[in-house]
């Protein structure tokens, strides 16, 4: 066991620091934030894995199995293992996403003798009873439902299966896949995901670092060894053009986007400031200005960077009239072009950096939110000393950083897009 603390300063102007210590204990490492101004704590880990290794055709399980987790466990049916948690305001949750399954818990440090030992029980006794996997089931069949007649949800699910169709990215939960899942088939997910090797976890609130070896050991000493199975990345995204959902209504909704840099590469903070100005910065950005409220063509667009199995996808939405919407994806292609041809102004590179150096400190007001952020970074391979020199890089960056960065992955004449609805001219 052993700990090492770094002081990260979130920017240096406004000396805001950020003390992470590494803590480890049995095998596993955590990183914490400690915090005792208030009295509560947030833990938060994750595996790879998630949805990445559900079988094809089993496309909903590892939502089901993370939902099932906290619907009784050992000898505490749903109801009473629900109580449980409430009586001492504990928060307990899992998820799986793309090529994680997740966990956390927030709790008062009073709580902690009961959350700790709850959260152990979820993961190594998890019930499974007949009629909580009925309930479960029919919530995931709703949420599938509902994504086959949402035009947005239609257009979202057309964008993955068109650039990942060879991968699980390009696969979705349906109706069909939930009605086939059984019993076995989740207690069989969960014991290949939930290991005590594998394991990312980090901590913040009022807990020190004795207090948190004590709880890893605690937390996931009684889970199986070994790791859960390693993933295969999917590769590039298939540059598709355009596809087409037909569906009746007045509006058509476009998803649209292309691969980005990766987190490893150096132009990472670059790409980030070129994609705020584009389409990020919500009612300044270039995008927002051009097409809302220059033309009234929409009541909002924006894009966004994403990242899963370590590589990086920006992804665009917009919903306008059906009439209007080639009109829409030209100046979309012409916004892409634009900013990787002639990159931003300094007006615009001064107050992208501002915006995204000093945002970074809100992340910190809580502990919820200080162990989201933390997890989101060991998840993509950041280190301590790589969040401590994120200002001096964001402050460094240049007019012709941002360019060659845009240049590199805005590529407007690859520019895949994703139409649900009736669009005219496409």
């Amino acid at each position: 066991m052993s700990e090492t603390q770094f002081g990260v300063t979130l920017p240096a102007r406004r000396g805001f620091s950020v003390p992470i210590q590494i803590v480890e204990a049995g095998g596993v490492t955590a990183w914490l934030v400690e915090d005792h101004s208030v009295p509560v704590v947030s833990v938060a880990w994750s595996w790879a894995g998630g949805q990445a290794l559900e079988p094809e055709g089993r496309e909903g399980l590892a939502g089901m199995a993370a939902s099932l987790l906290t619907e009784g466990a050992g000898d505490l049916r749903a109801t009473e293992f629900s109580d449980a948690l409430s009586d001492e305001g504990i928060g307990l949750g899992f998820s799986a996403r793309a090529d994680v399954f997740e966990g956390s818990f927030r709790a008062l440090t009073d709580a902690l003798p009961q959350a700790v030992p709850l959260a152990r029980l979820a993961m190594t006794a998890p019930r499974l009873d007949e009629d909580a996997v009925t309930r479960v089931r029919a919530r995931a069949l709703l949420a599938a439902r509902q994504q086959t007649e949402s035009p947005g949800a239609v257009a979202r699910r057309a964008f993955w299966e068109a650039g990942f169709p060879r991968s699980s990215l390009g696969r979705a939960a349906t109706p069909e896949t939930i009605t086939t899942l059984t019993t076995g088939d989740i207690r069989t997910a969960l014991e290949a995901q939930l290991h005590r090797g594998g394991v990312q976890v980090v901590a913040a609130g009022a807990l020190d670092a004795a207090g948190l070896r004590a709880l890893l050991g605690e937390l996931f000493g009684a889970l199986p060894a070994g790791t859960p199975p390693e993933l295969t990345p999917p590769g590039p995204m298939e540059m598709f053009g355009k596809v087409l959902r037909p569906m009746p209504g007045p509006q058509s909704h476009m998803v649209f986007g292309q691969d980005a840099l990766p987190p490893t590469d150096p132009d990472w903070e670059a790409s980030q400031v070129a994609l705020r100005i584009l389409a990020g910065g919500g009612f300044s950005s270039r995008l927002m200005r051009t097409v809302r409220e220059q033309r009234g063509l929409t009541y909002g667009i924006g894009a966004g960077l994403s990242v899963a199995f370590g590589q990086a996808l920006v992804q665009g939405v917009v919903s306008t009239e059906n009439a209007r919407a080639s009109e829409v994806w030209r100046l979309v292609r012409e916004g892409w072009a634009e900013m990787a041809q002639d990159g931003p102004t300094e007006e615009e590179l001064r107050d992208a950096v501002a915006f995204l150096a000093g945002s970074l400190p809100l992340q910190f007001t809580d502990s919820r939110r200080s162990a989201s952020l933390l997890l989101g970074l060991r998840q993509t391979g950041r280190t301590p000393e790589w969040l401590a020199g994120r200002p001096a890089r964001l402050a460094a960056l240049t007019r012709e950083d941002v360019m060659r960065a845009g240049r590199r992955f805005l590529r407007a004449n690859t520019l895949a897009l994703a139409v649900a609805g009736q669009p005219q001219g496409l």
